[in-house]
């Protein structure tokens, strides 16, 4: 039997529209025929380990992940870095109980195999199905969560992951500057102006 428990109520900064829901004791079989039934735009899902998170995000919130996109595809354009975006692709590995759809995700140099290398995740609310344990059963190289206007990135290690102060797959971006263009409120202009300061910088 499927037990299902909301998470606790966003507050009242929270951006509107967001909502997270989370089932317990959910198996493997049911978690891949829900996510092949309602493949709907805008419905995550997050599984580990028979926890099932549904969360259809707000507008803060996708704006946030495509502005963070934009501006990393930019750089990676400008800097001729080989890079491939596989946005919010669903990935699962059965042997290890794990599932979810990135916010973004990327890999460098080369497409992707069956992972991507580095996902990125907007964390605008808490709650939830701890990420970081998914990602680390799909072998993800690098997360990056955007979360109180800044970036906190973690690497794996092993079976675990650690905070890192910048990206090992792009160790050229500058991810203070970036954040500070992520914050900008008109995402055009935030794109052109990002594109004016890696020309500046060389």
């Amino acid at each position: 039997m499927v037990a299902a428990a909301h998470t606790p109520s966003p507050s009242s900064t929270a951006p509107p529209g967001e909502q997270r829901f989370v089932l317990h004791g959910v198996s493997w079989q049911s978690y891949v025929r829900l996510r092949d039934e309602l493949d709907t735009p805008g419905l995550r899902m997050t599984f580990c380990e028979g926890t099932l998170e549904l969360m259809r995000p707000s507008i803060d919130h996708e704006s946030a992940k495509k502005s963070i996109a934009r501006l990393i595809e930019l750089f990676a354009l400008e800097r001729d870095v080989p890079l491939y975006s596989y946005g919010s692709a669903t990935f699962r590995r059965e042997a290890k109980a794990r599932g979810l759809e990135p916010d973004e995700c990327y890999c460098v140099g080369e497409p992707i195999k069956e992972f991507p290398e580095f996902a990125i995740e907007v964390a605008l609310t808490s709650g939830g199905i701890d990420k970081l344990s998914v990602y680390s059963g799909l072998g993800v190289r690098e997360v990056w969560f955007w979360e109180n206007d800044a970036f906190h990135l973690h690497a794996l290690r092993g079976e675990a992951y650690e905070a890192i102060a910048a990206s090992e797959l792009l160790p050229d971006l500058d991810l203070v500057a970036l954040a500070r263009f992520v914050r900008w409120p008109d995402q055009h202009a935030a794109v052109k102006a990002f594109r004016g300061w890696l020309r500046n910088a060389g």
